[in-house]
């Protein structure tokens, strides 16, 4: 090898070193569950992870975009289907059955009774959270046209995406997580 052919390779090195240690500060989800239980656990882990210094991205698909959902979306502008959808599905962090123990709905109300009881903030309250400190958080477009979900009935501070903008994110980061 050459001295240029070395130097070329050092700095070829370099360069991807640099890239692997700048990824050591992402986490990239995708919130598939719509349950209260999981949707918590998902924005408990992003929440702490950026409060350590991380850049987080969830990505959220199916039944998790009931997470971001507007309490008061309604089928307005929305074929037969998308409305049934729309009737059928929860509406917001606030609404969302329990994985376990969810009891005709009466699960989420008691977990919501407890963890207030040891001042434990509401899933709410950690969504409004993640999206004031920066978590960035992408609907699946896809998950959203197949449910009948429009833009205007996600909560402010969304963005909307592709797969490619969760691999992109995923591809960037040193832990992804499948919730």
């Amino acid at each position: 090898m050459t001295t240029d052919a070395v130097q070329e390779r050092i700095k070829e090195l370099e360069e991807r070193l640099e890239k692997v240690e700048a990824n050591r500060s992402n986490l990239t989800m995708v919130l598939f569950s719509g349950d209260f239980d999981k949707a918590f656990a998902a924005f408990i882990i992003a929440n702490g992870a950026l409060a350590m210094g991380k850049e987080v991205t969830i990505f959220v698909t199916f039944w998790g975009l009931d997470v971001l959902k507007k309490p008061t979306m309604t089928g307005a502008g929305k074929n037969f289907l998308e409305k049934m959808v729309t009737m059928m599905r929860p509406k917001g962090p606030a609404n969302l059955p329990t994985s376990k123990m969810n009891f005709a709905g009466i699960g989420p109300k008691l977990f919501n009774y407890m963890m207030g009881k040891k001042n434990i903030a509401s899933l709410q309250t950690l969504v409004d959270t993640s999206i004031e400190f920066g978590v960035k958080i992408v609907a699946c477009q896809m998950s959203m046209d197949v449910m009948g979900i429009k833009r205007e009935d996600l909560i402010d501070g969304i963005e909307v995406g592709g797969v490619a903008a969760y691999l992109g994110s995923s591809f960037n980061s040193n832990t992804s997580l499948f919730i």
